[in-house]
């Protein structure tokens, strides 16, 4: 019998596989599981040089997988971003915001870019523009909130020229006072674009520093568990040229977490082009198991994008949109391209599906993998005929964001079953799960596992009932298994089985029976993936290979010390009434109706 790399033992081992859900001990052999079961069985492999590590009772999963995530434009800014996810208070968030504000050199910026919102403080509001100025006098500050607000200090509208002269852009509004100069504040009325866009004025990290940034927000991800992530694309993230990073470090063996890409276009109106273009320079599955292409998408069309901004109306989508989306689909499955869809809404699901079905009866789906992401409104009709087409879902926690704002627009009915994830298990649909990180929902899967089994917002707002709840064991399904799906790699991995990809997490605490509000705290001590570990905290923090130094030296991560929050520590774990809020603002406080009056639609999207 061949001798084992890696042989973990004494550890209470969730497989995920129905034929042997449980375990006590692992062997690992040439980057794949060879052996699992008792100790004494396990151990029959144990060879001179073969590493042996006493779990002391640790609770193992199969590595997360992150259905739907926006890792490599995420990797690139991740040293530039102050986390506020799980920060308990206002108070605390501005605090950390003026020591963040005092290291940072000019002309850099601050950027709190995702993963929190005004419910989870203590205070229940939002900052107001000058608390931001105070906090942070000179320094430019840019502060997202959701898809629907982005909050600029003075320093930072300089640093971008807006003036009273600077006209609207079509889907937003620059918030002028009453002598009509810019508050600070920027409003999505639908559409995001004026807030990305605004981000991307700046300045980005040199191209060292991205390798580092990306390299730590690897090891961000195993600290939390994740070994396998879908990258969703996103907004100015373009093809091939922001993908150099992580294809520099995947040729130089430093990827931490294995990466199915697909491609989102970027130019309104000119869509085909692109993928034309692309399906003549790569195929779906080009790569290796740590790296490889997954199909196209989130972004097929411009005009099938419906903004889910729920402090905004539905935004009703262009008459274009199925002779562009067809064009685009028809193309694709030509060529047997997977594909994804971001669709929120049940109105735009049903035409999306029109479509389909139409290219469909000319060029059979039959064996083509294609999935929308978000469907929080789709009704049982839909999910029907999403089912008779072999198409999935992949839900993500936005809800847990937004939860609140889709209660005041829609009515805690509508909420219940938003998204209908019990539905699409009975009806036997594939379902993976994620978090559509970073620019909303935070990049925490335990926040995301913590939403599917309560039902709850990160604020504490109780959307869903039993019904339409997971167990502890369907969530982590949904994020193993489940999620393995989207990527075409469900035979290799989101299982702990024999001759599977060695990708695990052991937790810092039993997630099966901790009580429910401590699942948003775990996190992993020991994570490994390929057979080797990537990651390990305490007794096991000596085993996993350094990083370098965060850089640059000013950067939020290097302070993450003294400036994160208790629900989603960041990397130093591992590296040592809202009209009162916004007096410029007409508001109602949530409980009572939306925030903002309604805005017209636009068939330009970032997302």
């Amino acid at each position: 019998m061949t001798s084992a790399n890696l042989i973990l033992k004494n550890g209470r081992i969730f497989t995920g596989d129905t034929r042997k859900p449980r375990a006590s001990a692992v062997a690992i052999t040439g980057g794949r599981i060879s052996s699992l079961g008792s100790e004494p069985d396990v151990m029959a492999q144990h060879g001179a040089a073969t590493q042996v590590i006493d779990l002391e009772g640790r609770t193992v999963i199969p590595g997360l997988i992150d259905s739907h995530i926006h890792t490599i434009r995420g990797g690139l800014n991740f040293n530039l971003e102050l986390r506020w996810d799980g920060v308990p208070s206002l108070a605390d968030a501005l605090r950390k915001l003026r020591a963040q504000a005092q290291r940072t050199p000019p002309p850099q910026w601050v950027r709190v870019v995702g993963g929190w919102n005004e419910f989870q403080f203590a205070e229940r509001r939002l900052p107001t523009l000058e608390e931001i100025n105070a906090a942070a006098p000179e320094t430019p500050v840019f502060i997202l909130y959701l898809y629907g607000l982005a909050f600029l200090n003075g320093a930072a509208l300089r640093a971008v020229g807006y003036t009273r002269d600077t006209p609207n852009p079509p889907g937003g509004e620059i918030q002028r006072d009453r002598q009509g100069n810019p508050t600070g504040m920027l409003i999505a009325k639908p559409n995001a674009a004026i807030l990305y866009s605004t981000l991307a004025k700046g300045p980005k990290l040199s191209p060292d520093d991205q390798v580092n940034s990306t390299r730590h927000f690897m090891r961000e991800l195993n600290r939390l568990g994740l070994t396998s992530v879908i990258d969703a694309g996103g907004g100015f993230q373009n093809y091939p040229d922001d993908y150099q990073v992580v294809e520099s470090l995947h040729r130089q063996g430093q990827l931490s977490v294995r990466i199915a890409y697909n491609l989102f276009t970027q130019r309104p109106k000119q869509e085909i082009e692109d993928f034309r273009k692309w399906t003549g320079m790569v195929r779906p599955g080009q790569g290796d198991a740590f790296y490889r292409m997954n199909g196209a998408g989130e972004m097929l069309v411009f005009s099938a994008a419906d903004f889910e901004d729920f402090l905004e109306p539905r935004p009703e989508l262009a008459a274009s949109l199925e002779e562009e989306l067809e064009t685009v689909v028809r193309h694709l499955a030509e060529h047997r391209w997977p594909f994804r869809l971001h669709a929120t809404y049940d109105e735009s699901i049903s035409r999306f599906l029109d479509v389909f079905e139409k290219v469909n009866r000319d060029v059979p789906f039959q064996g083509l993998r294609w999935w929308f992401d978000h469907a929080e409104t789709i009704t049982p009709r839909n999910l029907e005929r999403t089912r008779a087409l072999g198409g999935g879902i992949a839900v993500q926690d936005r809800m847990a964001f937004q939860g609140e704002h889709f209660i005041a627009r829609y009515g805690a009915d509508a909420a219940a079953h938003s998204p209908p994830i019990r539905r699409m298990l009975d009806l036997g649909i594939p379902v993976g799960a994620g978090t559509d990180a970073t620019r909303v929902s935070s990049y925490n899967p335990w926040v995301s596992l913590y939403w599917l089994v309560t039902g709850k917002t990160v604020g504490g707002s109780a959307l869903y009932p039993s019904s339409n709840r997971m167990s502890r064991e369907e969530a982590l399904r949904l994020y193993t298994a489940g999620s393995a799906w989207f990527s075409g790699e469900e035979q290799d991995k989101g299982t702990l089985s024999e001759g599977r990809f060695a990708d695990l997490a052991v937790l810092s605490a039993d997630y099966f029976s901790v009580p429910e509000e401590e699942i948003k705290q775990l996190q992993s001590v020991l994570t490994v993936v390929d057979g080797k570990v990537v990651y390990g905290a305490g007794k096991f923090g000596p085993l996993a290979p350094p990083l370098p130094p965060v850089s640059p030296g000013w950067s939020p991560v290097a302070g993450a010390g003294d400036l994160s929050g208790p629900s989603a520590s960041p990397a130093h774990a591992h590296a040592h009434s809202h009209a009162h809020a916004h007096p410029h603002v007409h508001a109602a406080p949530v409980a009572h109706g939306p925030l903002w009056g309604s805005g017209s639609g636009c068939d330009c999207f970032v997302f």
